[in-house]
């Protein structure tokens, strides 16, 4: 990956919100976290997302380091240990799948967007991308998961979602955020 561009708060940042805050800044480096539509068991979802609304009530967007460092603890770090621990079909384990999302993820590197590390686990991927040129990460994101759907769907001889609708994002805020990352996607390739 070339010089990489890590969030500044100098710089025009646009938040929107769908169930998750996402931030957006031009020519930044992104942590993405997508999931299988069936990675996290129903009552975990309900429960961890009025959780998270009492907590956002509370602390309004923009996020201080610290309280962005209480929102992955309380929330982020929970939901990647109910993803680790396997829920779902785990459809990304079967013979050839891996394969078609790690295809597509690399397919348009240099073009598109700059790859950086990533990891296709049993029912999620994690994957450092920064957007090139008029990019904008979430059709990237819809790029990937809509290919990748219609391709798993195909290869296993079944129909409906494989994706959960929405992603995991979050800009990477500096070197040594992006030194944890790396390594936490380099520990799930094992």
């Amino acid at each position: 990956m070339d010089a990489v561009t890590f969030f500044s708060p100098y710089s025009k940042t646009h938040v929107s919100a769908a169930n998750l805050p996402h931030w957006r800044q031009d020519g930044v480096l992104y942590f993405v976290t997508f999931r299988l539509a069936d990675s996290l068991p129903a009552e975990k979802i309900i429960s961890l997302w009025l959780e998270r609304e009492a907590w956002l009530r509370v602390h309004r967007p923009p996020l201080t380091d610290q309280e962005e460092k209480e929102f992955w603890e309380r929330f982020g770090s929970r939901i990647e240990k109910s993803l680790d621990a396997g829920h779902g079909d785990c459809l990304l384990t079967k013979p050839g799948v891996r394969g078609i999302v790690d295809e597509a993820l690399r397919y348009f590197d240099g073009e598109r967007y700059e790859l950086g590390c990533f990891v296709t686990a049993a029912n999620h991927v994690h994957v450092l991308v920064r957007p090139l040129g008029g990019n904008e990460l979430s059709g990237i994101i819809q790029s990937w998961k809509s290919y990748t759907a219609k391709r798993i769907n195909r290869a296993l001889g079944r129909k409906g979602p494989v994706w959960q609708k929405e992603s995991y994002d979050h800009i990477v805020r500096g070197a040594s955020a992006l030194w944890h990352i790396e390594r936490y996607i380099e520990a799930h390739k094992k």
